[in-house]
């Protein structure tokens, strides 16, 4: 599969954001409801907080579309952080959705601190939430179902989940983990791992090693999108190094697997750069183009992408949004 030749140009109405609001907004995801209308759920935090607040005031807002490629309509929160003592007190943020018999599964981060990037950030953990309503209201799980393992490749924190069905109808993650075997607060190896259920809630079974991880650098990819189609899974991940693509720092890969647990680089290993090609022909450079999420349509085949973008001038990562990208 060569990915990059799938991707149409964008429209310039494919483009959703919240300058109005004052706030970022991050992690696209779409799903299509009953009554025909498209649902983008993301992340988002106030402005005036920063970048780097995405993982202490982060919440999951959705907008409706008439069409997968916008524009999206802002209508809301669809999860906060749970307050209390919970697990994931104050932020919930790297949704991930999935529609399975009429419920919508919203698969998130979410953490607790004490108000430190660090602190938030060793605190992540994955959860789920669902609905019979796009809009909700959603009903969380009282606990992860993707916590940390003492020992293992996750024993630190457990973060970006995205989700699929294989072609046994079970449910597959893959997810970004990484170690406590480094010096802290950062900790070890950032690699990929991966757990299936028989059910959306769980409970998942972890696979007891890493799917993926770059064996020249311990921060090696993240930000993966998983999906099954032509018998066989894919997986976008971003590649921080261009160590798969041969292609340069933060470029997107494409990985395959017959069975989602031992994976290769595809033969044509770049699936696009941090880039955008607009519908009139002009190439826009980007600071980042990152959390690759798609919609696909019944039939299971990618019919839009989704990625959060930030503009090359905007140095402190001020004024993101999100872009649809059409899929052949």
């Amino acid at each position: 599969m060569d990915f990059s030749k799938r991707m149409q140009p964008v429209k310039k109405y494919s483009v959703f954001g919240l300058e109005k609001e004052e706030c970022l907004v991050w992690c696209g995801t779409i799903t299509r409801a009953d009554d025909g209308l498209f649902y983008l759920y993301f992340s988002f935090w106030p402005r005036d907080k920063g970048h780097k607040a995405w993982v202490t005031h982060s919440k999951i807002g959705f907008a409706v579309a008439d069409n997968p490629l916008g524009p999206f309509r802002y209508k809301g929160i669809a999860l906060a952080g749970a307050g209390g003592c919970e697990w994931d007190r104050d932020c919930v943020h790297n949704p991930a959705v999935l529609k399975v018999n009429g419920i919508y599964y919203l698969y998130y981060m979410g953490n607790y601190g004490d108000g430190s990037y660090w602190d938030h950030r060793n605190h992540q953990r994955i959860g789920v939430a669902f609905s019979d309503k796009p809009e909700g209201p959603f009903k969380r799980l009282d606990k992860p179902i993707i916590d940390i393992t003492p020992g293992a490749h996750d024993a630190l924190m457990t973060s970006n989940p995205t989700v699929c069905i294989g072609g046994d109808n079970r449910i597959y993650m893959i997810y970004k983990a990484v170690s406590d075997q480094g010096e802290m607060p950062k900790g070890g190896a950032v690699v990929c791992g991966m757990a299936v259920a028989d059910h959306p809630l769980g409970p998942f079974i972890k696979h007891p090693e890493p799917i993926l991880a770059n064996p020249q650098h311990s921060w090696s990819v993240e930000d993966p999108f998983l999906w099954y189609e032509n018998d066989r899974f894919y997986l976008l991940a971003k590649d921080y190094q261009g160590y798969f693509t041969k292609a340069g720092a933060d470029s997107m890969a494409l990985f395959e697997s017959k069975d989602g647990f031992e994976w290769n680089v595809s033969d044509t290993p770049l699936a696009f750069q941090t880039q955008i090609c607009w519908e009139n022909g002009d190439i826009e450079g980007l600071q980042c183009m990152e959390r690759p999420q798609m919609w696909l349509d019944e039939t299971g085949r990618p019919k839009v992408l989704s990625c959060v973008c930030v503009r090359q001038n905007d140095k402190d990562r001020l004024h993101s949004f999100n872009i649809q990208i059409g899929i052949n």
